[in-house]
């Protein structure tokens, strides 16, 4: 039996493996061999992380999220580490393997190499997605690393940005690559409660405690206990609840209302608000002690307009996404739409910018491509223009000393205002960004 299933593995292409509930390489056909450089008596029996070294594997294993949820998991993107020292990035898909009792007893994987088309793809439409953060820019990749350092600890974090900057996503990719991210994960938005209500919702109440508490119920930090709790709009809570929290986060203690019996959690907050702070605590609108206590890790999530080299990356992120919520065939952009877009102030952010390109996709249901024609005249009036120059010039003002050398040293010259170097190249921003793209200058 077991040698027509080696005859099976071994016949197909893709490479598969499967390891045991310690994780320790158990079958490697042909495919892994070829694909890692590994032969299959130097993996046999070791754990498969130290042998491929992926990045993501101590936050996110495909392997121990298999054997935790029971689930079978599919694309699931990674790079692994080849016999030579090669980075290879891949795609796997992991299932469950059971013994004779039908108890859990490992895992297989399959390993298929990820096509230069595929790269391009997924760098274009998810925009170097770091766990639902859709970002290339360097204030990004500045809160990604911030995001990676700080997710492992259990110390408060407080996210500060205008409204409609992503705040909740950060939250989110925080409790992703936490040791809590098995665990319960509730978000409050404490704007939209009054006092007795919010008290509850956090608290908890005992029958009788309000006019219309007609039964016992739980808070939301005892359903999170053990795991996280998102508190958004944070600045929204009265002072006299916010005394409450403190004292959650100082002892991790409380009351349910209408109860003087106290029960202790322990539940790591994330809190969000969109409020200039510094105004806030001089009205006293907010306690000094609990903005301390709540800003042990700050993050400042910088408004779309600071981060513009973004912008194609999150058009064409919502293009596919609305291609799949319309069930209709993706689209492209023209350039001179993209340029509006990225000259546009965006004051709603990432928020307003979603609406706009759900509103150009309703508006181009007859085509394959989105025009300028299309733009809202609000947006198209606000953004200026510069003389644009064709592709084709453009190369050929930069042949002389090389392309590559010249745009970084006029980079270094406007200290990487894309927007001045447009300009003095007589180009469009977008044609720039493409340029950059297509010459690997983005990454730097």
């Amino acid at each position: 039996m077991d040698h027509l299933r080696d005859q099976i593995l071994n016949s197909i292409s893709e490479a598969v493996f499967t390891v045991d509930k310690n994780l320790r390489i158990k079958y490697f056909n042909d495919a892994a061999s070829e694909l890692t450089g590994y032969s299959r008596d130097e993996v046999l029996d070791k754990i498969c992380k130290r042998v491929f070294k992926p990045s993501n594997c101590c936050t996110q294993c495909p392997l121990l999220m298999v054997l935790e949820t029971k689930k079978k998991i599919t694309d699931y993107y990674s790079d692994i580490c080849a016999r030579n020292g090669e980075l290879k990035q891949v795609k796997m898909s992991a299932s469950l393997l059971k013994n004779e009792d039908g108890e859990p007893d490992g895992g297989i994987i399959s390993v298929t190499p990820v096509s230069e088309i595929e790269k391009l793809q997924r760098e274009l439409v998810d925009g170097t997605d770091f766990h639902g953060i859709v970002g290339k820019s360097q204030p990004m990749r500045e809160i990604f690393s911030l995001i990676e350092d700080v997710a492992g600890s259990d110390a408060p974090v407080f996210i500060r940005g205008e409204s409609g900057t992503g705040k909740e996503m950060v939250a989110n990719a925080i409790q992703l690559l936490s040791e809590r991210r098995f665990k319960p994960y509730l978000k409050v938005s404490c704007s939209v409660f009054h006092d007795n209500l919010l008290a509850s919702e956090l608290f908890g109440h005992v029958k009788g405690a309000y006019t219309d508490a007609h039964r016992d119920r739980l808070g939301r930090f005892e359903i999170a206990d053990s795991g996280t709790l998102f508190l958004d709009e944070i600045a929204e809570i009265p002072i006299t609840l916010q005394i409450k929290l403190l004292r959650v986060l100082q002892e991790g203690t409380f009351e349910r209302l209408g109860e003087s019996v106290t029960r202790k959690v322990d539940v790591r907050i994330i809190a969000a608000t969109n409020i200039n702070i510094e105004k806030a605590l001089k009205s006293g609108n907010l306690r000094e002690d609990l903005f301390y206590r709540l800003n042990v890790i700050p993050i400042v999530v910088p408004p779309l307009r600071d981060r513009t080299d973004d912008i194609p990356l999150l058009v064409y992120h919502f293009l596919k996404k609305f291609a799949k919520i319309f069930n209709s065939g993706e689209k492209t952009i023209d350039d001179e739409s993209l340029d509006i877009l990225m000259r546009y102030g965006w004051p709603g952010n990432i928020r307003e910018l979603e609406n706009i390109m759900e509103y150009l996709f309703v508006r181009s249901q007859r085509e394959n491509k989105i025009t300028a024609s299309k733009i809202p005249e609000s947006i198209r009036s606000v953004s200026s223009f510069s003389p644009r120059v064709h592709e084709r010039f453009f190369k050929n003002l930069l042949s002389n000393s090389g392309e590559r050398n010249t745009i970084i040293s006029m980079l270094e010259k406007h200290h990487w205002n894309k927007g001045k170097v447009a300009s003095e190249l007589g180009i469009g921003r977008t044609t720039l960004w493409r340029k950059m793209k297509e010459l690997d200058i983005l990454s730097e």
